[in-house]
């Protein structure tokens, strides 16, 4: 038996842009490669047209620089001292302070994950590295419903150490978790006391093809001491869900929810225009009131009208009434794994609603990002219609970050995070039931809205202090887009 003591440390943007090239947005005066060079220079000049035009950060990095070239020559020159695709985007265009831009050899799959489309077995999890050791281990966070992990004997809470008989290290567990192995056998143990014991047993998993996750996990209202509690686990802003979202609204309010616990313990966003819709739920559809406002760089800044900027809250998803609760005050539970979209809500409700935010600070990403293919003909934006207009020799998609959101008080500087008005943290000893009224943080936010005080045990034994998660070791990572069609008349000069 092998025992661990623990002793712990203590937007994506998706546009569409009108498809007709006399209406695109340019970027005149920019270099051109020489036709005649002996290096393929395709995926270079790409990455470096797209982000001259769209990186947030553009004027602050000197090779991005519009002066930067005298000549064609000189530019392909520097596009040909640099032949690594990934280390050139990574290391020469990317500003210092981005944490978030990545890139993707296979835009097509940056593509199918936005709408929640992946190869996956169902293991949602945190992974937390044992004190003084390169070694690690896996807690389960939750299972996807309709996955292959959700026939298997596994479950919220359960620990694993080893893959394909493993140990699980800081150097070796994105290969041994999320490499080209589909399936693998994961070392299940538990906690007693402060130790992991392993339990001799393994649990064998499968990747599956197109595995669709539903983001809503769980849509609840619960009946505490008379008053009714809307509870709504929501693990991803995924567009094609906002009908489900809306329904679930519809069913709080059939049930007479007057209070909302709001859980995005484990979202780390997505839909720039679901967060529109999820706020409205939450506050409200008068539609002359600011949600967000968008901060791109000075090229795009410019050309784009105040309308355009910015959203307002809304009054529909599109396709029915939204279903909105009015609510003064919404409970959030939130901690490092919430980003992005999930922090939008968050700061997007804060001038209107008093947000309680019980958990831990947050990610900290504010800003989103757009997806850019090899289509100069549509500013390198990507879009479905134009499929057979993208580069058919260069499959390379990126996701640079290309601008900021701030609410209607104009508040945007969270990178820190966002840090909660209730401290506390998951206790890898105690994680609960997600959606129990004993599961410590839906406990806590109960417990206000009950107007009791702290009456529980809310010590913390061992704290869940994952260093990453599954969640962002896929394509979309933690990504934020936003459906929002670029005007047709824009130009840049």
């Amino acid at each position: 038996m092998k025992k661990y003591f623990l002793v712990f440390l203590g937007l994506t943007l998706i546009i569409s842009s009108c498809s007709n090239d006399d209406n695109q947005i340019k970027n005149t005066g920019t270099p051109d490669p020489d036709p005649t060079s002996e290096v393929d220079v395709t995926v270079q000049n790409f990455m470096w047209q797209a982000l001259n035009l769209w990186y947030f950060w553009q004027a602050d990095v000197p090779d991005l620089a519009d002066s930067r070239f005298s000549s064609d020559a000189e530019y392909t020159e520097f596009l040909e001292n640099n032949t690594d695709p990934e280390s050139f985007y990574y290391d020469t265009l990317l500003f210092t302070d981005d944490r978030f831009s990545f890139l993707n050899e296979d835009y097509s799959e940056l593509v199918s994950n936005l709408s929640g489309v992946s190869k996956s077995n169902g293991l949602e999890f945190g992974l937390v590295r044992f004190s003084g050791s390169d070694d690690i281990f896996g807690y389960v966070q939750y299972i996807l419903p309709d996955s292959d992990a959700s026939t298997k004997d596994i479950q919220r809470g359960d620990i694993f150490l080893e893959v394909d008989g493993v140990q699980l290290t800081i150097n070796n567990y994105i290969e041994l978790l999320f490499g080209d192995n589909d399936t693998y056998e994961l070392s299940i143990a538990h906690i007693e006391g402060n130790t992991v014991v392993d339990d001799n047993r393994t649990v064998s998993l499968t990747k599956i093809e197109n595995q669709v996750e539903d983001p809503i996990l769980i849509a609840e209202t619960l009946d505490v001491g008379g008053t009714k509690v809307a509870y709504l686990m929501y693990n991803r802003f995924l567009s094609n869900f906002d009908e489900q979202l809306n329904q679930a609204f519809a069913s709080f309010k059939a049930q007479g929810a007057t209070e909302l616990v709001l859980d995005l313990r484990y979202n780390p966003g997505g839909s720039v225009n679901t967060s529109r819709l999820l706020a409205s739920m939450v506050y409200g559809t008068n539609t002359d009131e600011v949600y967000i406002r968008q901060r791109w760089n000075d090229k795009i800044q410019a050309q784009l009208s105040d309308d355009f900027l910015t959203d307002y809250f809304a009054s529909s998803t599109g396709s029915s009434a939204i279903n909105t609760l009015n609510l003064s005050r919404v409970f959030v539970l939130a901690q490092y794994s919430s980003a992005s979209a999930s922090e939008l809500v968050m700061n997007g409700l804060a001038p209107y609603v008093d947000v309680i935010h019980i958990g831990e600070t947050t990610r900290g990403k504010n800003e989103f990002s757009i997806t850019l293919v090899d289509d100069p003909g549509n500013s390198f934006i990507y879009s479905s219609s134009r499929e057979g207009n993208i580069n058919a020799d260069n499959s390379w998609g990126l996701q640079p970050l290309v601008g900021r959101n701030e609410n209607a008080a104009g508040f945007y500087d969270y990178t820190s995070g966002l840090s909660p008005d209730i401290e506390l943290a998951e206790d890898l000893a105690n994680l609960g039931v997600l959606g129990d009224v004993n599961e410590p943080l839906l406990a806590r936010a109960l417990e206000e809205i009950n107007g009791t005080g702290s009456k529980k045990d809310f010590t913390v034994q061992m704290k869940a202090e994952s260093f990453t998660t599954s969640r962002v070791h896929t394509p979309i990572k933690d990504n934020m887009y936003l459906d929002k069609p670029l005007p047709t008349d824009i130009q840049l000069n």
